[in-house]
């Protein structure tokens, strides 16, 4: 391609193509490498660098008006005020390299910083122990070439993994996420002994956090992040920590647009955030504190997925990496710069003991003396040099003009009242330095250790964990969705939804939420499975319609239907667990003519009786019988069932209500996530059925009991006790009283049927708390204890059966000990082996006893085990 110049000649020029590739690639290089992605020599993008070093140049020790700083940074950073200000506020709102004052804004409501004018920073001494050493700093010259700036600092701590980064540049993105300071600390000691480090996000808004899918940071693995979330009543939840990269305002809107939708349903949220976050979310009257919080975890951003990406500039390109990489990266240039700067400071020793050596011989020796006759500055340095000459062997270089220059510029002064014994000192001083130094360069990761702890106990103050690691349970949405909408059948057209109009063929069967799934069942035999919608054709002559829950093994479908090519009435139980949506499952053999006879959908594999009448034309002796759907076996809804009958059938009728055969509900706790299941996972509680309860006792002193749903939870870290609830076994506690600062312990049964209301059975004191509760027949304990004037710790086990009667659950109990208590722990309890019963015994004579009736003679043991007549330490 070319053109026309002024003199009539031709230019070329590029094509459009070659242009746009040139131009786009060095774009693309500049964005990536000096905007948006950190170095990983010092992990920091150039404008964070360009602002501490600035501040640097700066530092007087005083607060710095951050407008000040701005136009102090504006001269080595090319790209505005507004990018400054926007990443110094970043850097201000870590706490960790910069001291503010005034309003920096909040992270947690996502408050502004005031105006630049308004507030001031300067470096912390965190950032002036660990960022800059002019020694180890390469430099360059700053985009006009008047000033000079770090190519990188020579920065000894994991910064980059403390402090996060994000950024997009052109093709690629990076997510670093920050983690705790302490840990790193600690990783890096790890790392350099070759331990294994295991590292994970840390934020400072708190939550909990699920690191399953972590993997190192890199690209494709995941964390989920969760607000802490606390029942406040039972009316009110209340959030006390929010996920990271939200604002409570943020978070309040995902809430209302949540029930603005239908997924959850609540009355009012109230945000009374000032020091600490508080968010109160008022329950819709109704509806269960434990399925609203599941409800807000799975549709609102109560929990948030975060997908790291960890990319950084090595070599001048970018390169994705794990977190590990990053941590053992800085740990060994940490070791590099700390080795750097004892051989700068060894270097430095040397010097210093040279030219001590040699101001002492210059003096001690009067060779300044001879110099006094010298005619010229050549003849100076010469006389000099030769009165040095009889101890240049012990220096550890030769002696340079310089070195002689600086022995004439001593002054009489300092000659005059030179001290032999100081300079002496001052030399062992130096020398021991020196062999000090030369000792930590050879045992270098020694001291890089000594170094992070160091580190550790001048600046870990304050900063442990903020985040608490945990394992989060899957939510599925359709169990924890609110019921908004209410499922409408029209039997005889074969419509469902919940835009349809009730009149005579159309009735109301459930609610159910907007995201469930309907099954169907007709009369020609056919089930299907459709996403509920405003109104969707499914087939005429509807028998049966519901809420379809996948993989429900409790749910039995019982079935007689005719075969149309036989002319059979065949009889079957099944099971539809899993199918595909909006396909049509035939549950008969398929044959023209096939219908069903009698149908019953049953929750909890009920087997009912039913009494079949034949037609008065058959020629079957027995023209009414009745058959028992417990003989039969579950099967799948492809099973063609067994043969009921050969002869045509008049009527079906039930007779007898059917009882489950499946049995009862074996249930597992899941201690990890606190969550009840089928699935084995976790500790057995029991078999459930009917009108069985759960019994739970909590680290406040109290108990309740509450149904066997699986939807329930219990916090793992303030549940003392879980199991299924037997009204006949007393609980045995051990507690503090806060108000007579005493402990006591108590043997009760559980008096109380409300379910789902907490009872303390402590006292009300604020200081007052469980240490022990047990359900065991014989529960012990081994009791630590300190007697009055003496300072050693006694250990004595008891059986709380022993200690006390049963009483009521109200009863403050008995006094545990007079001495000091210092510790009480619970015993595993050893099983009891049967007594063997002799031959002669007769068994109807022998009296079954009660092992939880008391007899009402009380019996008092000292700690030795022996009875006493007064209840003297117990």
């Amino acid at each position: 391609m070319s053109e026309l110049t002024a003199d009539g000649g031709l230019e070329n020029l590029e094509s459009l193509d070659q242009m746009y590739e040139d131009y786009f690639l060095d774009y693309a290089s500049y964005v990536i490498l000096e905007r948006a992605v950190p170095a990983i020599e010092d992990g920091m993008k150039p404008v964070q660098r360009r602002i501490l070093h600035a501040l640097k140049e700066m530092d007087d020790g005083r607060f710095h008006k951050v407008a000040n700083v701005i136009g102090q940074t504006m001269q080595f950073h090319p790209h505005g005020d507004a990018s400054i200000g926007d990443a110094m506020v970043g850097l201000g709102q870590k706490n960790l390299l910069l001291d503010t004052q005034g309003n920096w804004g909040d992270i947690r409501t996502g408050d502004r910083a005031a105006a630049a004018r308004y507030i001031e920073t300067r470096l912390s001494k965190f950032a002036l122990d660990v960022i800059f050493n002019p020694q180890t700093t390469g430099w360059q010259l700053s985009y006009d070439g008047r000033k000079r700036e770090p190519i990188t600092f020579p920065v000894k701590f994991p910064l980059l993994l403390a402090q996060g980064v994000e950024g997009i540049a052109v093709g690629l993105s990076t997510r670093i996420l920050p983690h705790n300071f302490v840990e790193l600390i600690q990783g890096c000691i790890d790392t350099i002994r070759n331990k294994k480090v295991s590292l994970f996000p840390d934020f400072a808004t708190g939550g909990t956090i699920d690191v399953t899918d972590y993997n190192q940071g890199k690209r494709g693995g995941k964390v989920r992040v969760r607000a802490t979330m606390e029942e406040y009543d039972k009316k009110t939840l209340v959030i006390r920590d929010i996920p990271f990269g939200t604002t409570t305002n943020s978070l309040i809107d995902s809430i209302i647009k949540a029930n603005d939708k239908g997924k959850i349903k609540i009355k009012k949220v109230v945000d009374n955030t000032a020091k600490e976050v508080e968010i109160l979310v008022q329950l819709a009257p109704g509806q269960s504190p434990e399925i609203t919080k599941d409800a807000l975890y799975k549709f609102t951003d109560c929990e948030v997925s975060i997908s790291p990406n960890a990319c950084i500039i090595v070599d001048d390109k970018p390169r994705f990496v794990t977190i590990n990489e990053l941590l053992k990266q800085s740990t060994e240039q940490t070791v590099d710069l700390l080795r750097q700067e004892l051989q700068i400071k060894e270097g430095e020793l040397l010097e210093k003991i040279l030219f001590a050596s040699l101001e002492k011989i210059f003096i001690e020796n009067r060779i300044y003396r001879d110099i006094e006759e010298a005619e010229t500055w050549e003849e100076v340095l010469s006389r000099i040099d030769k009165g040095l000459q009889p101890f240049k062997k012990q220096f550890y270089r030769e002696i340079t003009e310089d070195d002689l220059v600086r022995l004439t510029e001593i002054k009489i002064k300092r000659i005059s009242k030179y001290d032999s014994f100081k300079a002496d000192e001052l030399m062992k001083r130096l020398q021991d330095d020196l062999a000090q130094t030369r000792h930590d360069l050879e045992h270098i990761k020694e001291y890089a250790i000594a170094y992070y702890k160091k580190l550790l106990s001048k600046y870990g103050k304050g900063r442990e964990r903020k985040t608490e690691i945990k394992t989060f349970d899957t939510i599925s949405a359709n169990i924890v969705a609110a019921n908004n909408e209410k499922l409408y059948v029209n039997y005889k057209d074969g419509f469902i939804g919940y835009g349809l109009k009730k009149g005579n063929d159309v009735e109301m069967v459930t609610e159910c939420s907007d995201i469930d799934d309907i099954i169907v069942f007709r009369q020609d035999g056919k089930c299907v499975v459709t996403r509920i919608s405003d109104k969707v054709f499914v087939g005429k002559n509807i028998l049966h319609a519901d809420v379809f829950r996948k993989n429900d093994e409790r749910r039995v479908y019982n079935l007689v239907y005719l075969d149309g090519a036989s002319g059979r009435s065949m009889i079957k139980r099944f099971q539809v667990l899993a199918v595909t949506r909006d396909k049509e499952y035939d549950l008969t053999k398929g044959s023209k003519g096939s219908k069903v006879l009698y149908f019953t959908a049953n929750p909890n594999a009920e087997a009912e009786v039913i009494s079949v009448s034949l037609s008065a034309r058959a020629r079957a002796k027995i023209k009414k019988f009745d058959f028992d759907f417990a003989t039969l076996d579950i099967k799948g809804r492809g099973a063609n069932g067994n043969i009921l009958t050969k002869y045509p059938i008049r009527k079906i009728e039930k007779i007898v209500d059917g009882e489950s055969t499946l049995g009862g509900i074996e249930i597992w706790y899941d201690d990890i996530v606190g969550t009840l299941n089928t699935d084995k996972r976790g500790r057995f509680l029991g078999t459930f059925e009917g009108d069985d309860k759960l019994m739970a006792i909590f680290k406040d002193g109290s108990y309740e009991l509450k149904n066997y749903e699986l939807t329930n939870k219990f916090d793992p870290n303030q549940t003392v006790l879980l199991e299924k609830f037997d009204k006949n076994k007393p609980i045995s506690a051990v507690y503090y009283d806060g108000n007579s600062k005493q402990y006591y312990v108590k043997r009760f049964l559980v008096e109380t049927t409300t379910p789902d209301r907490r009872f303390s059975f402590i006292t009300d004191a604020r200081s007052s708390k469980l240490l022990v509760a047990s359900t065991d027949r014989q529960p012990q304990i081994d009791l630590t204890f300190i007697r009055d004037g003496s300072r050693k710790h006694e250990h004595q086990t008891f059986d709380l059966d022993v200690l006390v009667d049963v009483k009521g659950w109200r009863a403050l109990g008995n006094r545990l000990s007079k001495h000091k208590v210092k510790d009480v722990k619970l015993l595993a309890t050893q099983p009891t082996a049967a007594p063997q019963k002799s031959d002669e015994e007769d068994d109807t004579a022998t009296e079954k006893k009660d092992p939880y009736k008391t007899t009402g003679d009380e019996v008092v043991w000292d700690f030795k085990g022996k009875k006493k007549d007064q209840m003297n330490l117990f």
